[in-house]
Parts: structure tokens; C-alpha cells; sequence
């Protein structure tokens, strides 16, 4: 698109043909966007392990896009693909970045919210995509693979965001997504949204469960099947740790879980509660420690919720909100924090984190093999 000429005092500009134009003939014209055309809120992100500049993120209504030069141009690679629009999470296998799976349907269960059918797989890094079944999860928050076997893969569903239904809960393929076993369910009315392995030992698996339900005239979250799940073999087995010693008495919502890479045992979570708090443990989920609990870190936690463990240093770690904080005192205080309106074009700048998406801050992924890069993505 072409610039506006500058009057410089005269009321003639040039065209590109030679001839004149009066410059008050473009004081009525104004600038808008002509694309990419992303589908507003983002809330997956994923980045390439092996290639620095390579990022994919999923939008709630525009499907898939990717860039290779750190964000400055992206480029949708599902259009042709995909049946459905809106993306819930997006993982790149660590162990060969031409395999991506897609969970379609965000777990952000806005009043808008569109749902998804399935799961989708890429083995040629975007250029083209199959779909892998698990049509009536309809909103998938989380989607998992392993580090060193790009076919065993994870994805939490929440399930219908409007009702009951059978196919929610976690599952797991071994086959790269031909079959689907499901390995974690509370109920029909409760779903897992959340999903956090641990780097170290990939058979250690953190699930949250969430109980919401979105009519029209209300949203109702948390009560009963809602908690937080362990395993200790990759899925086969689970043990509810949701009443354990420092975690929340009462009833419980929306949980946010994240193992920290850089400390064997280390885990951390956001809980809607009563009292909404950051908890920690250090002893792989046994006992817990109630730190930060300034209310802007879990506001609308039905909409966020969101917490992840920076990839080298134990201590810091980020919460995800209206605003973007960041604790390096391992929970205690987040006194570091950036509001989305500061968020700017090109949407990538440099941190000791791997990458994540601010939806006003949404979106979570980690690339422990460049921990210096974050992704900042700030939607319409």
C-alpha cells in the first residue's frame, strides 16, 4: 500500500503516472488492516526446537499459521485443511519438529466460543495435514508430545462447553494418532484442560480436571470432579493429589499445572478457589505451599488460568492474565508485569522463556533448546 503524499504546503501530491493529484481529495482516507486475516484471540502457541526463527500459532477463528523469520511474516498453512477454525493447542514433536499435532476447539470458554472437531497431524511441518479423529471433543485445551517418540501424544479434552458428553477426559496415542485411548475420566459434565509433562521423566504427567458449563445467561465453573491428577507411568495409572497437604480445603475450579523443567520435583499451580493462590511443591506433588495471591493473577480464571515454569531457572515463572507477570523468587511475588496495550508490532522480543502468547495473555509452550526466545502475540 502506498504512503499518502505529503502536501509540503502544496495542494498537489504526484502519482506514479506523472500526473498531479489534489492532496485534499486523500484527507478522507484512513488505513486499515488488509490482512492476514488470523481469526482474533490466540491461545496455542508452539515453537520449533530445532530452527530458531520457526513459530506456529493457533487462533480461535483462523485456524493455523506459521512464521520462519521470528514473527515478522506469517502465513496460514491450514486453510484447504482444516473443517474447523478455532485452534485449542498446538504442540511440535521435540524430536522431529515435521510433526505437528493441532487440538481444535479452545478450552477458553468465552461466551463466543467456537468449537473444534478433533485433532489434526502435520508430518511435513505445516505444508499439509490429516485429520486423527476424536470429532466430539469439540474444545481441547491441551495437546502433549513426547520428547524422544514424536508418535505417543496426549490431548485434553474439556469436552462440549454447552453440555454433557462421553468423549472428554485425556488421551493418548501411541500410533501417532490412528487410535486414541482414553486414560483419565471424571464424568460426562468434567473435562481435562490442562496437561503438563515432565522433561526429565516424560512418564511423570500432571492433568487438571474442570468442571464448566456455558449457557447463555451464565457461566458456571468449578464444584465437584474438578481437581488435579498425577501419573507415574505415562498415563496408565493416576492418583487424585488435589486434597493433598497445602492445597485448597474447599471446593475447587479451574486449575493451571506446570512442572518446571529445571528442577526434579518442582511443580507449580494456580487454583480458583475461595482464596485463589499460586501453589508450589517441591516434593512431586506430596505436599504444597501456598505463595502469590494478588487477585489479578487468577481474575476471569475461567478465562485464564495459565502458568508456566521457565525451562533452566527453577525460580522463575510466569502466570498468564489480563496482564503478563513473572516471578523470579520461585512464586512468592510476581513483581514484574506487562500490559497487553504494550504489547507492539513486530510481536516478538527476547526473554528467558521459551514461548508464549499473551491472549491478552494466552497460550503456552516450551522450547527448552532456546530458552531465550518469548513470543508476545496481542489479539484484535
Amino acid at each position: 500500500m502506498a504512503s499518502t503524499p505529503k502536501s509540503n504546503g502544496s495542494q498537489q501530491g504526484s502519482a506514479h503516472n506523472g500526473q498531479t493529484v489534489d492532496s485534499n481529495l486523500l484527507t478522507s482516507l484512513e488505513w486499515r488492516s488488509i490482512g492476514p486475516y488470523r481469526g482474533g484471540r490466540v491461545v496455542a502457541v508452539a515453537g520449533d526446537p530445532s530452527h530458531y526463527h520457526t513459530f506456529y500459532f493457533g487462533s480461535t477463528g483462523g485456524g493455523v499459521w506459521k512464521t520462519t523469520d521470528g514473527g515478522l511474516f506469517w502465513e496460514n498453512v491450514s486453510d484447504g485443511y482444516f473443517r474447523r477454525a478455532s485452534v485449542g493447542g498446538i504442540a511440535v514433536a521435540p524430536s522431529d519438529p515435521n510433526v505437528i499435532y493441532v487440538g481444535m476447539g479452545e478450552a477458553t470458554i468465552r461466551g463466543n466460543v467456537s468449537h473444534g472437531d478433533g485433532v489434526y497431524k502435520s508430518t511435513d511441518a505445516g505444508k499439509t495435514w490429516t485429520h486423527l479423529g476424536l470429532d466430539d471433543t469439540r474444545n481441547i485445551g491441551k495437546v502433549r508430545v513426547h520428547p524422544s517418540d514424536p508418535n505417543l501424544v496426549y490431548v485434553a479434552a474439556l469436552g462440549h462447553a454447552h453440555g454433557p458428553n462421553e468423549q472428554r477426559g485425556l488421551f493418548r496415542s501411541r500410533d501417532g494418532g490412528k487410535t486414541w485411548d482414553r486414560i483419565l475420566y471424571v464424568n460426562e459434565n468434567v473435562g481435562i484442560h490442562d496437561l503438563s509433562m515432565d522433561p526429565n521423566n516424560p512418564r511423570i504427567l500432571y492433568a487438571a480436571a474442570w468442571a464448566a458449563r456455558r449457557n447463555p445467561y451464565q457461566l458456571i465453573s468449578g464444584g465437584e470432579g474438578c481437581g488435579l491428577y498425577k501419573s507415574t507411568d505415562g498415563g496408565d495409572t493416576w492418583q487424585e493429589i488435589t486434597r493433598n497437604k497445602g492445597l485448597p480445603t474447599g471446593p475447587v475450579g479451574k486449575i493451571g499445572v506446570a512442572v518446571s523443567p529445571a528442577r526434579t520435583d518442582r511443580v507449580y499451580a494456580i487454583v480458583e478457589s475461595k482464596d485463589s493462590a499460586v501453589y508450589r511443591s517441591d516434593d512431586g506433588g506430596d505436599t504444597w505451599e501456598r505463595l502469590a495471591d494478588d487477585h489479578d493473577l487468577s481474575g476471569r480464571p475461567w478465562y485464564y488460568q495459565h502458568i508456566i515454569a521457565d525451562p533452566q531457572d527453577p525460580n522463575t515463572l510466569w502466570v498468564l492474565n489480563v496482564r503478563c507477570y513473572r516471578s523470579i523468587d520461585g512464586g512468592r511475588t510476581f513483581p514484574i508485569s506487562l500490559p497487553a496495550s504494550s504489547i507492539t508490532s513486530p510481536p516478538i522480543t527476547r526473554h528467558p522463556f521459551a514461548s508464549m502468547a499473551p491472549s491478552r495473555t494466552t497460550a503456552r509452550s516450551a522450547c527448552p533448546a532456546a530458552p531465550t526466545r518469548l513470543l508476545l502475540y496481542k489479539p484484535t
